[in-house]
């Protein structure tokens, strides 16, 4: 049996064709947003702007990147026809608002990197405080459509009164995909500070609170083990049989949970990608003491934990390019000319506004001369910051003896070294590319289950 699973990212759309009796992927596909559709000038899958606190993006662009990474499964001769369920994921948070019509009434939508709901944030703590934490799984969060909506209805109270519904990319993606107005599922609807956890329904005081007639603009909500949907009609003109079950899209993620094999409590995955994140399968709810990890619902079912840093990949990237380094000298050579600890030398890339913890885009901080050392330095100090600093803000998540690590960055033999050392655990490179991509196609082949 041939499932789908697409993952729409930050910066591009991923798609794989999973065969699940064999457990292999059997086609594949990408789009990258500033290459293949340039002429929605975001080189970085988001629009550029002044203010590094705004981040949004035109949400065109991720029903253009769907089409076109259908588009070359089908062109690159994948067996669509054969394709017997649809699954997916896309980057959490993302935030789409519709008119009645179907039209955008915002045309920019708020993405993961956001940070510009500052007022909004304050005003959430101001009236639930710790109760917020408590009943949705997360601290007031700029980046969370609690405050994302309440900013666009303060701003633009014609365009709020427009908006009929408030989707993430996740239920947006999937409404596109059936034609239907489809259900925001719990594993991404958790990261929206709407969602009581303990109810798995949308808080009706805090939903009051954030943005007038809120409530009344949100899709219902997908439960694991509820029935899927169908594919659209017009899907067809891909190679895809129209009537075959979606599973509704949930958080890039929760998804990767899935596809990494993590989905049951025992193993910690580290994503290492634009942004780096540490998640786990939880047996029970419990929060962050220090208020900067998440509780997200587990699709297959329970919950998961997860911390974000957004100073990631992209970090990386732009220190390895101003020390004059190529991959194999920042991921490999500078750890061998380098010992373990740096001589105590340590440094953060603050490049974009930090949420774990929180911190201003102010550059790179370091606790030494960071212009005049040499590059081989100044690179294991940026890794050994960074995982330090993953390890003690995922301390109340537990220790675990394994550690799956994913994303482009897993490759690299410095990294999962630090990780080893500083974690005190088996660091694997988890042979799964599109783990994101593979979890929607593993959801995909539940969703087959559940029709039944």
């Amino acid at each position: 049996m041939l499932t789908l699973g697409i993952d729409s990212s930050t910066q591009g759309t991923k798609a794989v064709v999973y065969d699940t009796a064999a457990g292999r992927v059997v086609a594949s596909a990408a789009v990258n947003y500033g290459k293949d559709l340039p002429e929605f000038g975001s080189p970085d899958g988001f629009l550029p702007n002044a203010d590094a606190r705004v981040r949004r993006a035109n949400p065109a662009m991720w029903v253009k990147g769907l089409e076109l990474v259908l588009a070359r499964l089908r062109d690159g001769g994948a067996p669509m026809d054969e394709i017997a369920a649809v699954g997916g994921d896309a980057q959490q948070h993302a935030t789409v608002y519709l008119a009645a019509d179907g039209s955008y009434s915002r045309a920019e939508s708020p993405i993961w990197m956001d940070s510009s709901t500052g007022d909004e944030v304050s005003a959430l703590d101001a009236r639930f405080g710790e109760a917020l934490r408590a009943r949705t799984g997360s601290p007031a969060i700029e980046r969370f459509a609690a405050a994302q909506a309440m900013k666009f209805a303060k701003e633009d109270p014609e365009a709020w009164a427009r908006t009929t519904r408030v989707h993430l990319l996740s239920s947006y993606l999937t409404s596109v995909l059936t034609g239907t107005d489809a259900p925001i599922e719990t594993g991404d609807g958790a990261g929206m500070n709407l969602m009581n956890l303990q109810t798995l329904a949308w808080d009706e005081e805090i939903c009051g609170f954030a943005a007038p007639g809120l409530l009344a603009k949100l899709p219902r909500i997908h439960k694991p083990g509820d029935a899927p949907l169908k594919l659209a009609e017009r899907f067809a003109e891909f190679g895809l049989r129209p009537g075959i079950p979606v599973a509704p899209f949930t958080g890039d993620n929760p998804a990767s949970l899935v596809g990494c094999g993590a989905a049951t409590p025992g193993c910690a995955v580290i994503s290492l990608g634009t942004s780096d994140t540490f998640f786990a399968a939880m047996p029970d709810f419990r929060t962050d003491p220090d208020g900067y990890g998440h509780v997200f619902g587990n699709p297959a079912g329970g919950f998961m934990s997860l911390s974000c840093f957004k100073n990631g990949s992209l970090a990386r990237d732009r220190v390895r390019r101003d020390c004059g380094a190529d991959w194999t000298f920042f991921d490999e050579t500078a750890f061998a000319l380098t010992p373990s600890g740096n001589g105590g030398k340590r440094a953060f890339p603050y490049f974009e506004t930090e949420l774990t913890p929180k911190h201003d885009a102010t550059g790179i901080e370091a606790n030494f001369d960071w212009n005049a050392a040499a590059p081989e330095v100044r690179i294991r100090a940026i890794v050994e910051g960074q995982i330090a600093n993953m390890r003690e803000r995922t301390r109340w998540i537990g220790d675990f003896k394994t550690i799956y690590v994913t994303g482009g960055a897993s490759r690299s033999k410095g990294i999962l070294a630090t990780i080893r050392e500083m974690f005190g655990a088996d660091a694997r490179t988890l042979e799964v590319s599109d783990s994101a991509a593979l979890g929607g196609a593993l959801l995909a082949a539940r969703a087959i289950e559940t029709a039944k």
